[in-house]
């Protein structure tokens, strides 16, 4: 059963009238300028290009640490020291432009079919955890990379600007606004997904980690414990997957808070829920 802090959510589930767009054309994307990351490495599917940026590994407190709260919910608690590996994750979330050319198809609402002229380089969204996988497998098969979702701890760690954090309440900030598409109402003109990139970013020099869409992370969800972890990977029993982030459609900023944790099952499809790659 769901929590009632995502029945909103749900509720964007009367809007989704749409979930097989064939945007075929080729795609060329043109991005945002993006800060440079050393030792970023480039990658390219056909004309669409995406980075992945180096996380080095190291120790943080995860969950509802002090500047999270007292906006943190109760499956934030008990904050708890974690240790992750290096890794490397997306840029930026995972476009409809990169989407289409895996996939040869876009399953987004804001796309080309629906007016929107930069469709390419918004995030793809409406799709499953499940979809991801699918993708991730013919991403892997194209690249020859190990590519796949990032831990719910690698996703926070990253979130938080690694071992360069300033322990802001989002990524890269403590204004919501000034990192985040969030609390967009429909009627409005920035009703909707935007362009990746278009915020500022983090101390790591991600983007679009609090708000525009929600990602799905690998783990199953579960209960945080209060012991200490090296690499944790989730619940080891359960059905409904993590997602984390926020998005460009919720009522409050505090679901865009790096802390803040949300899941569902895993065939879950949302106009506002998306993923980022991980490596």
């Amino acid at each position: 059963m769901m929590k009632k802090e995502t029945i909103a959510a749900v509720a964007l589930l009367a809007l989704c009238i749409s979930c097989g767009h064939r945007d075929t054309a080729p795609v060329a994307e043109v991005a945002a300028p993006m800060v440079s990351v050393a030792g970023a490495r480039e990658f390219a599917v056909g004309q669409v290009r995406f980075t992945m940026v180096p996380v080095e590994g190291g120790t943080f407190m995860m969950g509802a640490t002090a500047e999270q709260q007292p906006l943190a919910l109760e499956r934030e608690y008990p904050p708890h020291r974690v240790t992750v590996s290096d890794y490397w994750l997306g840029q930026t979330p995972v476009t409809q432009g990169l989407w289409l050319a895996v996939m040869g198809h876009n399953p987004s609402e804001f796309s080309r079919e629906k007016g929107h002229g930069d469709w390419a380089t918004r995030p793809v969204e409406m799709v499953s955890y499940n979809d991801c996988l699918v993708f991730i497998a013919r991403l892997d098969s194209i690249t020859g990379e190990p590519f796949r979702l990032p831990t719910e701890a690698e996703w926070e760690y990253a979130a938080r600007g690694g071992n360069r954090s300033m322990h802001y309440r989002f990524a890269g900030g403590n204004d919501a606004d000034s990192v985040a598409w969030q609390s967009l109402k429909k009627g409005t003109p920035a009703f909707g997904t935007h362009p990746v990139g278009t915020k500022a970013p983090n101390e790591l020099g991600l983007y679009d980690m609090s708000g525009n869409v929600w990602e799905w992370c690998s783990d199953l969800y579960g209960p945080y414990s209060a012991a200490d972890a090296v690499n944790p990977t989730g619940a080891a029993t359960g059905t409904d997957r993590v997602y984390r982030g926020g998005c460009w459609s919720d009522w409050h900023e505090n679901n865009s808070r790096v802390s803040c944790r949300h899941f569902n099952r895993p065939d879950t499809m949302y106009l506002c829920l998306g993923l980022r790659l991980a490596l």
